[in-house]
């Protein structure tokens, strides 16, 4: 039988080969060469099938922005609904009793038709098992999902739109188009939550702890929230172990303190336990194993390098399996992948397939790219080089010298880790206010461009510790890959806590900081 990421697998590529083989299923254009055209002009040969969409861009002003290039070269995206959809969204709406409705609400028509346009131009052959790698311009994430049915494989946005037809390629970008209106999302974490009863015991717990206000956070109305990801088992999961009702997992914790919101009771601890400090994605899990910093005292493990992405394997034992002379232990919590990738404004919510008990946690290979400064995230929404003016708006970083400048490149070719990284030119000094890291010894990788020699001269501390010698920036990368990764030397943490990593400049020059990453020294 095959894993759930196999099957993943063979669903994009059979997605792939049938709409390679059918790239009209949905759109017969009535023009020779469409990549001569725009996206709005291809709308425009089309208006008998997309006429409706055609009226909300033309109503927006959302149909200029599609008719020219990119400014940042990259292309566009539109994923495009059909009159049916559009018929289908304005029928069930409770506000609009008709597109005429629809059209004279300009200001919605607007979020509307922008929310459809990814300011990136995306191959279907490139779609991620998660959020789509740039925003729309209503400066959304919109995700991906492959869904299997009986008799077809196709792609779904934001769980609400099945993709039909693939890989229009014009000269300002792709068009998808989609059977469903995609819907703006505007629910928080502790919304979508709410609002399942199937979800009532995990609920139940956060609201307990005070976790719902952390899950409550909404990106787009507090510019300094930090985004999460929600690890949650709905109520069948926590069945099969016995527990029906809040007052079951009370007691399977055994918890006989009722201050719940104090951080040192168990329930505290273990509701934090599944709200990650960062916004993941199923893909972003794929191929590395690796703590994420959770709002509890305790990281999560979260292994992707094999065939399905498991989390804690070995800490505890859940099933046994015997099937004639083979047994196969269950020692790993694992994920629900159709349900899973559920995007909301507080960030990624993903459903676990077990009980996730605190577990003590061991060493793993972590890397820090700086996620944990709101203002960069608001950055990387559109590529281009940022000036950070005011330091009091950063959390975790500070720095003395020159202008610090966080850059976003548009280059898809680019060789810095994410096509972006934290640039200084100068006499400079900086420092990173890292997550809490495991206790134990680590070899320290310092990420930054090595190929210029008008590099700098630096050293690196950690917590007020010269770790390695002197580290020539001007040296190690090449012309094709001038990036590398730099192996500073070792460190042992005593504690499981947050550190301090610091850059100074021996002699002035420029850095390019893409990440630091720590490794497990093992025996």
């Amino acid at each position: 039988m095959m894993n759930r990421r196999t099957i993943y697998i063979v669903i994009a590529a059979v997605i792939t080969l049938a709409f390679s083989c059918e790239p009209d299923q949905v759109i017969t254009a009535e023009f020779e060469d469409a990549e001569s055209m725009s996206i709005y002009n291809y709308i425009e040969e089309n208006d008998s099938l997309y006429g409706h969409f055609l009226q909300i861009l033309d109503t927006s002003g959302v149909g200029m922005i599609i008719s020219a290039y990119n400014p940042y070269g990259a292309g566009y995206t539109l994923f495009l609904p059909t009159n049916e959809a559009m018929e289908e969204f304005v029928a069930s709406s409770s506000t609009y009793a008709s597109m005429d409705q629809l059209l004279g609400d300009t200001e919605y028509a607007r979020i509307l038709a922008k929310y459809h346009v990814v300011n990136l131009g995306i191959d279907a052959n490139d779609f991620p098992f998660g959020a789509l790698p740039a925003y729309t311009l209503t400066e959304d994430l919109l995700t991906v999902n492959f869904v299997l049915g009986e008799d077809s494989a196709y792609y779904n946005i934001n769980n609400q739109a099945p993709v039909i037809s693939t890989n229009h390629e014009l000269s300002n970008g792709f068009v998808h188009v989609i059977s469903k209106v995609l819907s703006p999302i505007t629910y928080t974490s502790y919304d979508w939550i709410a609002a399942d009863p199937a979800y009532s015991i995990f609920t139940e717990a956060a609201e307990a702890t005070g976790f719902d206000q952390v899950l409550n956070l909404n990106l787009k109305e507090d510019s300094s929230a930090t985004a999460i990801t929600l690890l949650v088992e709905p109520d069948t999961v926590y069945n099969k172990k016995g527990i029906y009702t809040f007052q079951d997992l009370v007691d399977t914790l055994q918890i006989t303190n009722q201050d719940y919101a104090s951080p040192d009771n168990k329930l505290y601890q273990y509701v934090g336990y599944h709200i990650l400090a960062a916004n993941v994605f199923l893909d972003d899990f794929l191929d590395i194993a690796t703590n994420f910093t959770t709002y509890s005292n305790f990281p999560v493990n979260v292994n992707g390098r094999g065939l399905d992405i498991i989390i804690n394997r070995g800490k505890q034992v859940f099933d046994t399996i015997i099937n004639g002379s083979d047994t196969t232990i269950i020692d790993f919590i694992g994920f629900n992948y159709d349900a899973s990738n559920v995007i909301t404004q507080s960030g990624a919510i993903h459903i676990i397939d077990r009980v996730m008990m605190l577990q003590k946690p061991s060493r793993a290979t972590v890397t820090f790219e700086f996620y944990e400064e709101p203002l960069f995230s608001e950055f990387r929404k559109e590529p281009g080089e940022y000036t950070v003016d005011n330091p009091d708006a950063l959390r975790v970083i500070t720095w003395t010298g020159p202008k610090l400048v966080f850059v976003e490149s548009a280059d898809e070719e680019h060789r810095a880790w994410g096509k972006d990284y934290l640039l200084l030119n100068g006499d400079f000094s900086i420092t990173y206010q890292l997550p809490k890291i495991v206790q134990g010894a680590y070899t320290v990788y310092l990420r930054t461009h090595a190929y210029n020699e008008r590099n700098a001269l630096v050293e690196l501390f950690i917590d007020g510790k010269k770790v390695g010698g002197l580290i020539d920036l001007s040296t190690g990368g090449s012309e094709s890959w001038p990036y590398a990764d730099v192996e500073v030397g070792t460190i042992d943490f005593n504690n499981y806590e947050s550190h301090v990593v610091e850059i100074r400049a021996l002699i002035p020059g420029r850095l390019e900081w893409d990440y630091v990453r720590f490794v497990p020294v093992t025996n």
